[in-house]
């Protein structure tokens, strides 16, 4: 089984994974401010190792949690390496800059190769799991966010589409690569890029997708989501639990409303046989909708 755990940092990104043979992996490096740190609950868990590190893109919501990274013996860090320390400075705030400081430290301290074992791209090395990651480059750098990286996760028939804040840009130059469309075709869940925002809307990428199960969104109170509802449009739904156990069917669920989302898939194991897969997703939070249209209809019928 893989888990995989899109954590509520309101907005910003930050997910992680675990493999079936217990390594771990984290795409994006966002907090919660004062009240969260992803890093710290792994390192509460008894983490001391991530075997993949990942930054998307260099934008401080992907990133304010990066100082924890001191926390962990880190064996590999992907992130868009063709970017200039001055396109990524340029396209970062004056105030944001201690964070891009720490972020290039990281980035210019990495050796290669990196060694066999940590190859993200070889499935065997992580339980048989495989991770795939496009990369655009050709679009212009004063838009970070169109630099960013892609990752598919597969296993055991079922996949994932984990992006950074790709806008229209860097969606058609992927959309260009037919490997790409192969790796994306047929996704059970996509994590919605940029946060759910009409900037990072592609209906061309649903075109090459399908219809997913289920898009998830990494947001926060304020902001601009007003592509959710056209997400949702385009899934085709999935049960997900609430933290009480409460199920419901649900298009579109989002760290806003829901907290931390989990999403676990893998083999059903019977008679130690894999006899097909299973698709689990949970919340941290209460679903208060459904519980309220639970009982609502509970007292009509009486």
């Amino acid at each position: 089984m893989i888990e995989i755990t899109v954590w509520d940092v309101q907005h910003g990104s930050a997910t992680y994974i675990k493999t079936p043979n217990n390594r771990n992996i984290v795409v994006d490096l966002g907090d919660n401010g004062n009240d969260f740190s992803p890093l710290g609950e792994l390192y509460r868990r008894g983490i001391r190792q991530l075997d993949v590190v990942a930054v998307t893109h260099p934008h401080r919501d992907h990133m304010d949690d990066i100082y924890n990274l001191a926390l962990f013996n880190t064996q590999s860090f992907w992130t868009p390496w063709h970017l200039t320390e001055r396109a990524i400075r340029a396209g970062n705030r004056a105030v944001d800059v201690s964070v891009v400081n720490r972020y290039l430290e990281i980035r210019n301290g990495c050796t290669f190769p990196v060694p066999a074992v940590n190859n993200l791209t070889v499935p065997a090395n992580f339980g048989g799991v495989t991770f795939q990651v496009f990369q655009p480059r050709f679009c212009e750098d004063s838009n970070l966010n169109n630099h960013s990286l892609v990752m598919i996760v597969s296993y055991a028939g079922l996949k994932m589409v984990i992006p950074g804040d790709n806008e229209s840009p860097s969606w058609n130059e992927l959309l260009g690569d037919l490997n790409f469309i192969a790796a994306v075709r047929g996704a059970d869940v996509l994590l919605a890029p940029h946060h759910g925002r009409e900037a990072g809307w592609c209906s061309e990428l649903f075109e090459a997708m399908g219809r997913p199960r289920l898009v998830l969104v990494s947001d926060g109170r304020f902001g601009d989501k007003s592509a959710t509802d056209r997400y949702s449009r385009q899934a085709s739904g999935w049960t997900v639990y609430d933290s009480a156990g409460t199920s419901d069917t649900r298009n579109c669920v989002t760290t806003r409303c829901d907290g931390h989302i989990t999403v676990k898939f893998g083999w059903h194991d019977i008679n130690n046989q894999a006899q097909g897969s299973f698709l689990n997703v949970t919340t941290s939070k209460l679903n208060t909708s459904a519980i309220l249209g639970r009982i609502l209809s509970r007292g009509l019928v009486r």
